[in-house]
């Protein structure tokens, strides 16, 4: 398969939130109920436009369809949309000591298992340990959680995110060292 990875742009995102929901509604479908994953989009499933700012966000596209997205990021925040942040969440991270995060990786239904997630991976390990990085760290679907562990990340903790009310829907935080240059 022939695909170009490129960074996000903001004229991006209604593309992205639609392949967010496709993705999330399809591929999740199995691990997670529709009203878990329908919580989810929009928050937990989202648009990080600050992850954009940064240089660390980027959509991969065969031609001129958006096949898949994902990133990195050198601040606090673990997963979902950046409105509402905290500026404690969006301070940056300490290379030295604290673990970059990867980010928001989803794959279309139409392209999945052609090595995209992959393809992101080895892009985002790589930027982030040119940043200086030692660590990553990120919060896995339980779809997601396979990808992961064949990168080398070790599950760490089961958590369950609240979605509202008394719906939640569990994940897996994941860590692993990786190699500076």
């Amino acid at each position: 398969m022939t695909f170009a990875l490129r960074p996000a742009r903001l004229e991006d995102v209604t593309e992205l939130e639609a392949l967010i929901a496709v993705s999330a509604r399809t591929l999740l479908a199995p691990w997670y109920s529709p009203a878990q994953i329908d919580a989810a989009i929009g928050s937990v499933f989202a648009v990080d436009t600050q992850l954009f700012d940064d240089g660390t966000y980027f959509v991969v596209a065969e031609g001129a369809t958006m096949s898949g997205c994902g990133g990195w990021s050198r601040r606090k925040t673990l997963f979902g949309a950046g409105r509402g942040h905290t500026s404690d969440a969006e301070s940056a991270l300490d290379p030295a000591r604290d673990p970059a995060r990867i980010r928001a990786f989803f794959v279309h239904p139409a392209y999945a298992r052609r090595g995209i997630g992959a393809a992101l991976m080895r892009h985002c390990q790589q930027a982030a340990s040119d940043a200086g990085f030692r660590t990553m760290e990120l919060v896995a679907t339980l779809a997601g959680q396979p990808l992961y562990a064949a990168f080398g990340f070790a599950a760490v903790e089961h958590l369950k995110i609240p979605l509202g009310g008394t719906l939640t829907m569990p994940v897996v935080r994941m860590s692993k060292h990786i190699a500076v240059p």
